[in-house]
């Protein structure tokens, strides 16, 4: 068992939630066992009792209470585990590769186009994550790049780094105020009635079980928002959509989806037996993209990044005969509030 800490947070967490702060720096610690933490007063910030969505800035103080060992590494072991967690380094041609993922690059932000199967952060069993690979993304900045926001392991697109303290503490506004505006593409199974709309329906966890899973929950949910729109369909086997999500809850998309009857090709967590369709090469992959993320810099001027579709997803828009070169923005005109 570990003793009592007090931990000043650093400019590298600035402006994230405690209980990520908790899931980067003691991931051993679960959510369950840090919100009983919370409830009886161990974890404080600044000497006072806060929830888990709590903001950090830096300089701020966090009581950290007695943890056992597997919850409380040193950070000497969370970097070694950061970047060996089999313990298996980054190859060169790894690296490399990373490196020619870089869709955009200023000195304030680096966009790159995730690679489906490949994690944000560290996890149980995961023997390479992209946290324990920024370094190979610094270049010629002064400081290791943050990340600001994140997608799903089986989700491919556009994900933004900051490149600065400075850089991070905006971008993470942009996307708490929900100025960022994020389009998803997807291959669902079937053909949603309408083929236009917008899905309000709230989410939370599920009860039970060992892995995570969200479902739509009316009565203690989160509010979750998302427009979505048909841009073609293959007869009624198949539909490419467009996702725009207004709030970014947890498999938020994934979710709506399949309440719409149509889920997401691929996602046989959420769609069971519906979600892989027969015949079709890469139906086990999840079809699901971030194609394009758009934002307002400080100054006024916007940033976009366009992301290309990855392979899998490239062979069903062949095998479909869908036309991805000719897409425009369906969302170009909705104003969100």
């Amino acid at each position: 068992m570990s003793g009592v800490q007090s931990i000043e947070i650093a400019e590298a967490d600035a402006d994230i939630r405690l209980d990520r702060w908790f899931r980067r720096h003691f991931p051993g610690l679960g959510h369950v066992q840090l919100e009983k933490l919370l409830r009886t007063g161990q974890v404080r910030v600044d000497g006072g009792r806060v929830k888990a969505a709590h903001r950090l800035a830096a300089g701020m103080v966090v009581r950290v209470p007695p943890l056992d060992d597997r919850a409380a590494a040193t950070p000497e072991e969370r970097r070694y585990q950061a970047q060996a967690p089999g313990p298996r380094p980054s190859s060169a041609s790894e690296i490399a590769a990373l490196q020619a993922r870089v869709l955009h690059r200023d000195r304030d932000v680096i966009a790159i186009n995730k690679p489906h199967d490949l994690a944000v952060q560290g996890g149980t069993n995961l023997v390479q994550h992209l946290d324990g690979m920024l370094d190979a993304l610094q270049f010629e900045a002064a400081e290791r790049p943050r990340l600001v926001h994140r997608l799903d392991k089986d989700t491919s697109g556009v994900l933004l780094l900051a490149r600065s303290a400075k850089a991070a503490a905006w971008l993470a506004a942009s996307f708490r105020e929900k100025n960022a505006r994020k389009t998803y593409w997807a291959v669902v199974a079937g053909v949603p009635r309408p083929h236009r709309g917008c899905i309000d329906l709230s989410v939370g966890k599920t009860l039970g079980g060992s892995r995570e899973k969200m479902a739509v929950d009316e009565e203690d949910g989160r509010r979750a928002v998302t427009y979505y729109t048909v841009i073609e369909q293959a007869a009624q086997k198949a539909a490419w959509l467009a996702l725009l999500p207004v709030t970014g809850r947890t498999h938020q998309l994934r979710v709506h989806c399949a309440e719409l009857g149509t889920p997401i090709l691929g996602d046989g967590k959420y769609g069971g037996p519906a979600a892989l369709l027969a015949g079709l090469e890469h139906a086990r992959k999840l079809h699901l993209h971030a194609r394009s993320i758009s934002l307002a810099r400080p100054g006024g001027t916007i940033l976009t990044v366009t992301a290309p579709l990855p392979p899998h997803m490239q062979a069903t828009w062949k095998f479909f005969g869908f036309a991805a070169d000719t897409a425009a923005d369906p969302f170009a005109e909705l104003a969100l509030d």
